[in-house]
């Protein structure tokens, strides 16, 4: 435990780059410190990255949905639902 204080930076560092980290204590694992995976859409990365997929900067077309209101509004109900 006392090399995992002494040398916190270097362990982050390994965990940021996807590096599992076991704490022991008499030889026994008490802890994992896994690295959290930058944000943002690996998936979308690596296509974008192997050439698959590309993209210009704009807002994605072709998805546009339209809702069309029907029935009750949502705030109605519930307004309904409190009283």
């Amino acid at each position: 435990m006392q090399e995992f204080k002494s040398h916190l930076a270097q362990y982050i560092q390994r965990a940021q780059s996807g590096q599992d980290i076991e704490l022991t204590s008499h030889r026994k694992v008490v802890a994992r410190v896994i690295g959290v995976p930058p944000a943002g859409n690996a998936g979308l990365s690596r296509l974008l990255a192997e050439g698959k997929a590309t993209w210009q900067g704009g807002k994605p077309e072709g998805a546009r949905i339209v809702l069309q209101a029907r029935g009750k509004p949502v705030s109605a109900m519930v307004l309904e639902d409190r009283e």
